[in-house]
């Protein structure tokens, strides 16, 4: 007999159920049912990254028509009903068999699905109009319970004891980007990081983050953040390159996060040569982005705007004469401060101007102030944050300078 690793309790399940249908009833959406289609979703709502559909109806219990690995899925999620599913034309006789039917209005996550699976399912159910639930979940994951408090947590305690306590030891000027890269995975792995992360928006992919040495850090990127790198190879933009050797007198910038049981923290260090004079201007850069991250959690309160942060960062910058290099030089300049993080690296709200959202209590968002520096790198911090009604409580560690190493 086979146990599960972690069964997900099926309280924990019910109020996110519960939450999440209370969010398509606050949106207006006027259906009878919801079907889920992405693993990090059906995980979200049922425990298990299960392989097929998860039926979710607005009055009764949800369904989870299973691909493949029901055995699996019935040891990690205390959902009951489960039935094997090949093609969405046994949709009408699974539904049928728990007492359930197609409705003539359904909630479908629109992301969760490609076009030709859409088109098969539109084709299946003629009639039916579909809604976009896709913001609800969304709205759902962006407040965490105590039973995922506590992960988020652990991790964010592991990944501050990894890039501030374990690898300074371990790096030092001389070595290149991808010596580095694997010195941190050394301490990452050595603290139980599982490895693989996730992002939620189309297309992006993240593999360990972001190791940049000097104006590798204003490299062009792709990736929607600021800190630029070269990446190991035009195909694969991430982690560091074996050929850029980290020099005594440039910053070394490290964008790197941490997952532990499906959760995930985010956090930047930068470090200095021991013996490097650091120039007024890098100093001062990195001591506003310090600055600003505090006055960012002062502003982490339940009912605050989500813009009204990033807006006020924007000005201290400004103010400080900063414009230019905050978030991104040129091209790697994004429009947001921070973003919500939990399954997901990049999860709902961002920190940005046009998101009015209001902050919640026991939200988990990802602070990032930082400054490229023309012909020198970048700078700057990030820590995750948890909402509370004091302001932000960081939990990846409580130590913002820069490190000599």
């Amino acid at each position: 007999m086979f146990e599960s690793l972690e069964k997900l309790p099926a309280s924990e399940m019910e109020t996110r159920l519960e939450s999440f249908r209370s969010n398509i009833r606050e949106a207006g959406i006027k259906c009878q049912a919801v079907m889920i289609f992405s693993r990090l979703n059906i995980y979200y709502f049922t425990g298990s990254m299960g392989n097929g559909t998860l039926w979710i109806p607005m009055d009764d219990e949800p369904v989870f028509m299973c691909r493949k690995g029901e055995q699996r899925f019935r040891l990690e999620s205390p959902l009951d009903r489960v039935a094997p599913f090949r093609s969405y034309k046994d949709l009408e006789g699974i539904l049928s068999g728990f007492g359930l039917k197609v409705p003539d209005s359904l909630g479908v996550e629109k992301t969760g699905i490609n076009w030709a699976l859409a088109e098969s399912l539109e084709k299946r159910l003629a009639g039916v109009k579909f809604w976009a639930v896709d913001q609800a979940i969304a709205r759902t994951r962006m407040v965490k319970s105590e039973w995922e408090a506590r992960k988020l947590f652990l991790c964010g305690q592991r990944h501050h004891e990894a890039l501030y306590g374990l690898l300074p030891e371990l790096i030092h000027p001389g070595m290149t980007e991808r010596e580095i890269s694997i010195k941190v995975w050394e301490c990452f792995f050595s603290l139980g990081h599982q490895g693989l992360m996730r992002m939620q928006s189309y297309g992006e992919e993240v593999f360990l983050g972001h190791v940049a040495a000097g104006d590798s850090g204003n490299y062009p990127s792709v990736f929607n953040g600021p800190v630029g790198l070269r990446g190991e190879h035009p195909d694969i933009t991430q982690m560091g390159y074996s050929g850029k050797v980290w020099q005594e007198n440039e910053p070394l910038i490290l964008d790197c996060g941490f997952a532990l049981e499906g959760y995930q923290t985010d956090k930047t260090q930068v470090y200095f040569p021991a013996s490097w004079k650091v120039p007024d201007k890098v100093k001062k850069a990195h001591d506003l982005c310090v600055k600003i991250q505090a006055m960012a959690a002062d502003m982490l309160l339940p009912g605050e705007k989500a813009e009204s942060v990033y807006l006020k960062a924007l000005d201290m910058a400004g103010k400080a004469g900063y414009t230019e290099g905050f978030m991104g030089l040129d091209g790697n300049k994004v429009p947001f401060l921070g973003h919500g993080i939990g399954l997901a690296v990049d999860e709902y709200p961002p920190l940005a101007k046009g998101f009015d959202e209001l902050l919640q209590e026991n939200m988990f968002l990802a602070l990032e102030p930082k400054i490229g520096i023309r012909g020198v790198g970048m700078v700057g911090v990030e820590n995750t944050f948890r909402v509370t009604r004091q302001g932000g409580v960081c939990i990846t560690g409580d130590s913002f300078d820069a490190l000599r190493v």
